[in-house]
């Protein structure tokens, strides 16, 4: 007697074979300790051979000094391709450029240019009189600069101060067509929103490659915050895998992982090869779910 089994399928994460990119993301450090626990989570980092690890500015250019030192020591001490992050908040055309040429200067080749959030939480970004009203003229003006490799944001699930998804997409394609070289996703926690504007920057005519921002959710409640600031959905399945967890940290890294992992299994499985992590300045779970993908220390 003989019966017809159900074919098993293959396991999530039997399909990556080496062929997969990373990138990080960092914030620049306030205290001592919190120098501490970056440089602790780069010396984890580093031997997964990231395509580049970029490092963040505050909300009205407020970490600017302390972006420019981190990013100029990461340049130094370490074999990391630093990306900075620049802004058009509360500066005019010539201080940017003038930072940009002093990163330049420092051996930064790669930035990351973004309109940046106002000052004041709850305030409307303005445009400096005298600055540059949109990313799409940062990265015109950065071009004016240098040959910089210049990555920009997009938003999977749309732009918040967006009027729609197209027109959200209409700004994203001004910034390609300025000299972007790839877009950096918000992140996300549903696949079907980035393969959309994949599928319509593709339609548009634009190979640009765009990248997954991926947020390894460890607190709920930040998460909500930061999902509120950009437009991001927090699934509500999700939420409810994280109840209970408060006093129970090693469990709740563990759903994190899990649920982060899959994500990236799915957008593997749809074509992406190349995942950005937004670290938090922790490199545990980042560094696990790099491990389910197949990205060994070299």
């Amino acid at each position: 007697m003989s019966e017809i089994q159900p074919h098993a399928p293959a396991p999530l994460f039997a399909g990556p074979k080496g062929d997969i990119d990373v990138s990080f993301e960092f914030f620049p450090p306030k205290t001592e300790k919190m120098s501490e626990k970056l440089w602790s989570s780069i010396e984890r980092l580093e031997p997964l051979g990231p395509r580049f690890v970029s490092v963040t500015y505050g909300a009205g250019g407020s970490t600017r000094e302390r972006t420019h030192e981190t990013v100029k020591r990461i340049v130094e001490e370490t074999s990391l391709t630093p990306a900075a992050h620049l802004t058009c908040v509360d500066a005019t055309r010539e201080e940017v450029q003038e930072v940009a040429r002093e990163y330049w200067d420092a051996g930064v080749r790669h930035i990351v240019a973004l309109r940046g959030d106002p000052p004041g939480e709850g305030q409307c970004f303005a445009p400096h009189p005298g600055g540059y009203a949109n990313a799409a003229e940062l990265v015109a003006g950065l071009k004016e600069v240098a040959d910089f490799d210049i990555s920009v944001a997009a938003y999977p699930e749309c732009h918040p101060e967006a009027l729609s998804f197209e027109a959200d997409l209409d700004h994203l394609l001004r910034k390609i067509d300025a000299g972007a070289s790839r877009a950096i996703s918000q992140f996300f926690f549903d696949p079907e929103p980035f393969f959309r504007l994949r599928d319509a920057l593709a339609a548009r005519g634009r190979e640009i490659e765009l990248v997954p921002g991926i947020l390894p959710v460890s607190n709920v409640a930040q998460t909500r915050k930061f999902a509120g600031m950009c437009g991001a959905e927090i699934p509500e399945w999700m939420a409810e895998r994280f109840e209970g967890l408060d006093d129970t940290p090693q469990a709740r890294e563990l759903v994190a992982a899990t649920i982060a992992a899959e994500l990236c299994g799915q957008l593997y499985a749809g074509g992406v090869r190349h995942f950005h992590f937004y670290t938090l300045n922790r490199a545990n779970l980042s560094y696990a779910i790099c491990r389910l993908l197949g990205v060994k220390p070299q």
